[in-house]
């Protein structure tokens, strides 16, 4: 699985805005994407990951996000290995990197 620090990553997703060309999958609780999340980030919790697959799309760049990167590899690693997903992008460092960035956040 390809991984992206942080600084990559928000240059990206910056201008993925314009053409829609990949998304962002946030895997932690609710609780925790309410707290704090980035903007335009999709909640799909890691333990419901299984029943919600088909809600990724395959032809996209995939990017996983959670609080520090621990989770988003394990989801990543299972989209990878039982759905032969090939373009899945771990954020390095997650959510707690971006906001020690000091990037925008969105809270619910």
């Amino acid at each position: 699985m390809k991984r992206m620090d942080i600084g990559k990553f928000r240059e990206i997703w910056q201008a993925s805005k314009e053409d829609n060309d990949c998304c962002l999958i946030d895997v932690r609780t609710p609780a925790e994407y309410a707290e704090a999340h980035v903007p335009g980030a999709t909640l799909l919790c890691l333990d419901t990951l299984a029943a919600r697959v088909h809600e990724i799309p395959k032809d996209k760049d995939v990017y996983l996000i959670c609080r520090s990167g621990a989770r988003s590899a394990q989801a990543g690693n299972y989209l990878i290995r039982e759905h032969g997903y090939d373009r899945v992008i771990n954020v390095e460092g997650g959510t707690m990197a971006w906001m020690q960035a000091g990037h925008e956040i969105e809270t619910e």
